[in-house]
């Protein structure tokens, strides 16, 4: 790159002691990272002194976490480069609650096909501190598409309203329980659960003969609040405390008659009673008043339907809803619009992303060493950082080698795949892109305002961590450039290679925001907080 010389007085290649990538080159692709029993590539967060600066990269070409240090320099304005960022402190916005994944059944299953060295080292690649840092989970309720058999709990004795069969299923003890144990024994923050029914028993529904989702019985309403209630109870009695609870995944999978994964459908009107009649006083009532109940768990395009129209509908959700939940797929520029309205209606509840894969709608469902897909992870989750939301969950954490295993044949890619026969794990360009985000905007974190002047266009967010530094991701799709990110009057001079993803944090000499910010903190965020905690 030409640039590089021009950098090489600025910055010194420091390994910090991580464990490189054990390369696996994908023809016609990126590359892969091979981890085993015996061996699997780290990276540590290495915070900067005051006036200096960490640079990590990871891009098309095959880097995967190569970090980089230096010193800040004097601002000099003679300098254009093409790509000029300025950070403003004293515009602060969300907070951030953390990045995660979804330990379904089909990842438990995977994980538990490893021995228990290499359980270890893919447990530690996800949430340790020599890892990636996830700090989320969305815990499935009961089956999903991802199980190997389509079950919920208390399927029998039918018509049971009291739920007196109401037990766990081996999959919950086998798999879920131990993964998030084992987690969270790893993990520097306590990791917040988020748990998510996709159905439940099928005596519960009407409709199944014209419908394969069916629709909630209006008579077992309540029993359906109780249902997930009896979850957050039992897998607190097993130590993993419930975060949140969305009503159920994708309520809108009811409008085709033919869904092939288990679902239920809604309308606005049946969602607005149960939460303000049912699950809302359900929860609030209980020894777990403080979880979260988070609204909508469906895609972008939707949101309005469900969002405007329940709460407009029933007015009184309000008063127990604490944030929504959107999913990844059919995302467009367009969309971004949808969720800066219901910001700007709503700015008391937080958004989350709660579901994202890669494969879905392609002939190819698994592509190892695929770029193109870690890149729109990437450009996804810049522009929803950028647009107030507090997180992002990926789905599955781990799948075999085609994508599965699943029931209803749903198979997609995943950011671990696992080869069981070689007693391996490959870690796709899609860890690494999440790895980008979740490692290095800890929880607490604030998105700060970046004044753009540049030339060229280069997706870029920006953050202050709870360690008063400054981190800045950017991702460049295009030719090589070099960028400035200007704080004050210094700077920091950043070399962006070609499809790369570059994390910049940095220590100014000063307390980022002020006193401003504080103040704005204080004024503006009080109940969203409430909400998140």
């Amino acid at each position: 790159m030409k640039h590089s010389i021009f950098l090489i007085v600025l910055l010194s290649v420091n390994c910090f002691g991580d464990k490189p990538c054990s390369v696996r080159k994908i023809i016609g692709h990126s590359v892969v990272c091979v981890c085993n029993s015996t061996y699997c590539d780290e990276v540590r967060r290495r915070l900067p002194g005051a006036g200096q600066f960490v640079i990590y990269e990871s891009n098309e070409a095959g880097a995967r976490f190569e970090k980089y240090d230096g010193n800040v320099l004097n601002y000099d304005a003679t300098i254009k480069l093409g790509v000029m960022l300025e950070l403003d402190f004293s515009k602060q916005y969300q907070e951030i609650i953390g990045f995660g994944g979804a330990i379904t059944d089909s990842s438990g299953i995977n994980w538990k096909s490893l021995s228990d060295d290499a359980q270890q080292q893919l447990i530690n690649a996800y949430f340790s501190e020599s890892g990636i840092e996830y700090s989320v989970l969305r815990v499935p309720i009961a089956g999903s598409d991802f199980s190997t058999r389509k079950y919920a709990y208390n399927e029998s004795p039918e018509n049971d309203v009291n739920l007196s069969n109401y037990t766990l299923a081996p999959e919950d003890f086998d798999y879920k329980i131990p993964f998030i144990k084992a987690a969270s024994a790893v993990s520097p923050t306590p990791i917040l659960n988020l748990a998510s029914p996709w159905s439940p028993p099928d005596w519960m529904k009407e409709g199944l003969e014209m419908n394969k989702c069916g629709r909630l019985k209006k008579e077992y309403f309540q029993t359906y609040a109780d249902y997930l209630y009896r979850f957050i109870d039992l897998y607190n009695d097993e130590g993993v405390p419930i975060w949140g609870l969305t009503p159920v995944n994708e309520p809108t999978n009811g409008i085709k008659p033919d869904t092939q994964i288990n679902c239920m459908s809604w309308n606005v009107d049946m969602m607005g009673n149960f939460i303000k009649r049912n699950l809302g006083p359900t929860i609030r009532s209980s020894n777990f008043s403080d979880v979260k109940i988070v609204a909508c768990d469906d895609q972008r395009p939707f949101m309005p339907y469900w969002v405007n129209g329940m709460f407009n509908m029933h007015p009184e959700t309000l008063d127990f809803v604490d944030g929504l939940a959107v999913h990844y797929y059919f995302d467009t520029d367009l969309n971004s619009v949808i969720i800066d309205n219901i910001n700007r209606k709503y700015p008391s509840k937080f958004i989350i992303n709660t579901e994202a894969s890669e494969g879905m709608s392609e002939m190819k469902k698994v592509q190892e060493g695929s770029w193109s897909r870690a890149e729109r992870y990437i450009k996804d989750i810049i522009q929803d950082l950028n647009l107030n939301l507090v997180g992002w969950m990926d789905w599955n954490l781990c799948l075999d080698m085609s994508g599965g295993p699943t029931w209803c044949h749903n198979e997609v890619d995943a950011p671990i795949l696992i080869d069981a026969r070689k007693g391996e794990f490959i870690k796709q360009p899609m860890f690494y892109a999440l790895g980008h985000f979740s490692k290095f905007i800890p929880r607490g974190s604030r998105r700060v305002k970046i004044n753009s002047k540049s030339k060229k266009k280069v997706s870029h967010v920006g953050f202050v961590t709870p360690q008063n530094t400054a981190v800045v991701i950017l991702y460049n799709d295009g030719n090589p450039t070099v960028a400035s990110i200007k704080l004050k009057d210094k700077q920091v001079i950043v070399p962006l290679e070609r499809k790369s993803i570059v994390t910049v944090e940095i220590k100014p000499e000063y307390t980022p925001g002020g006193r401003k910010a504080k103040k704005l903190k204080r004024r503006k965020e009080r109940k969203l907080r409430r909400n998140l905690y």
